[in-house]
């Protein structure tokens, strides 16, 4: 039948699965460079161009705009056959942006204008990415391996999280900010090479000349999205909790930790570092932790964790070494949520989508999940503006950790384990899921 997938059988350990090692080193030194940048690029705008809170808030809206155009993204995907193709274009023309940079400031040349569009650019590119990249996963390892898999991915990109800032602040101290972003660059070229290398056996897209409209595709997707109970209580959750941590951003914690907990670039990255341990605590422990007690509740006990401990950054006060601890703290117990979050949930929504509606239901969960988080970012960059950042963050753990509520009346707390995939073709989709 028509888009549907042939599992292969999972290998006894995933390391002695050849092409799924080749893609998670390709995305261990993507994260890592990507860590870079994320500190490198505030801290261009910060300390070189000067920017205020809303300026910042901005430059990391940017970098999620396009995700509103993740709906027709995505359908536009499911209708292109070689998806780790569109993988490689992806990476390649992330590079390309970001040395534009680094170039531009051997010329002292560089400006705010252009920091906004190479992230809106790479922003942009992330999503045809991230939109491939859900079929290309599925079809990477078996089903049975989804939460082992996502735990390892999950683990290298904590352990970006962990080295990435202290090397992005080395860097920045020692060669500026927009130098720092060359390292970012080579990784995008990293991770193409290895995309490149590893091939899975897609299913046969059979609709390129002809078929519905991308309008009717997207529609599709969205509307699998809404009518699907677990997928709908995922994505309320996951949009509630983006919203209010992006109130929160990355770049707002740096402003903050610059401004008024007057750490240094070094320290920053320090605690960023150190804390981002408890994100590589909670890939590693997550298989373990869902055995014990099953996928909804992590889901659900990783929906609280994640957000609530924001609070501890407005708290910090005392001596350097205090702040310092209180920011790494804050950061180590996020992290670890977060992935406890993350390595469940995408593995629960991915057991659960037909092959045929892969990409558009990434681009139309996407759209709304991650749409949300520029407008979060530019609503906390208004109310750090009007009540300051500590409110703010006080306000971003609180608003966070409500994304629960969406979860406890789902079936998803009462999930223990993966469940089979839908085994329905193109064509039966597009009737069951329709608006």
């Amino acid at each position: 039948m028509k888009g549907r997938r042939t599992p292969r059988p999972a290998p006894g350990s995933l390391w002695r699965d050849r092409r799924f090692v080749r893609f998670w080193c390709g995305q261990t030194v993507s994260q890592l460079g990507d860590r870079i940048s994320e500190l490198a690029l505030p801290l261009l705008a910060v300390g070189a161009l000067h920017a205020s809170a809303n300026q910042v808030a901005w430059l990391t809206a940017l970098v999620w705009t396009p995700n509103l155009l993740g709906l027709f993204l995505g359908a536009w995907v499911d209708h292109r056959p070689g998806k780790r193709r569109l993988m490689l274009l992806a990476d390649l023309f992330r590079a390309a942006v970001l040395l534009t940079l680094p170039i531009a400031y051997a010329f002292d040349t560089v400006t705010l204008g252009q920091v906004y569009a190479v992230a809106l650019l790479t922003g942009a590119a992330a999503v045809v990415f991230n939109t491939a990249y859900s079929s290309y996963f599925a079809h990477l390892v078996p089903q049975t391996a989804y939460v082992d898999a996502n735990s390892k991915l999950s683990a290298s990109r904590s352990v970006s999280f962990i080295a990435g800032p202290a090397i992005g602040g080395g860097l920045v101290q020692a060669l500026t900010a927009p130098v720092a972003v060359i390292a970012d660059a080579l990784s995008f070229v990293t991770s193409a090479i290895l995309v490149g290398r590893t091939r899975v056996d897609e299913p046969a897209n059979s609709s390129q000349a002809s078929g519905p409209s991308l309008l009717r595709r997207a529609r599709e997707g969205l509307a699998f999205v809404i009518h699907e109970p677990v997928m709908r209580a995922g994505l309320l959750c996951a949009t509630t909790v983006n919203f209010f941590t992006f109130l929160a951003s990355t770049g707002l914690v740096v402003l903050f930790a610059d401004r008024v907990l007057q750490l240094s670039p070094g320290a920053i990255g320090l605690a960023f570092g150190v804390g981002a341990t408890g994100g590589l605590l909670g890939a590693v422990t997550a298989p373990a932790i869902t055995r014990r007690i099953g996928v909804g509740r992590s889901i659900v006990i990783g929906a609280v964790l994640y957000p609530a401990p924001i609070a501890l950054i407005a708290a910090a006060t005392g001596p350097t070494w205090a702040r310092l601890g209180i920011l790494g703290a804050s950061e180590f117990l996020s992290a670890f949520g977060v992935m406890l979050l993350d390595v469940n949930l995408n593995s629960l929504q991915t057991s659960m989508v037909p092959d045929g509606l892969r990409s558009r239901v990434a681009g139309a969960y996407n759209t709304v999940n991650y749409g949300v988080r520029p407008l979060g970012a530019l609503a906390g960059g208004g109310l750090a503006t009007l009540v300051g950042l500590r409110a703010t963050l006080v306000v971003a753990a609180v608003g966070g950790a409500l994304c629960v509520l969406w979860l406890l009346p789902s079936p998803i707390p009462g999930t223990r384990v993966l469940g089979k995939s839908p085994d329905a073709d193109a064509e039966t989709t597009r009737e069951e899921y329709r608006f």
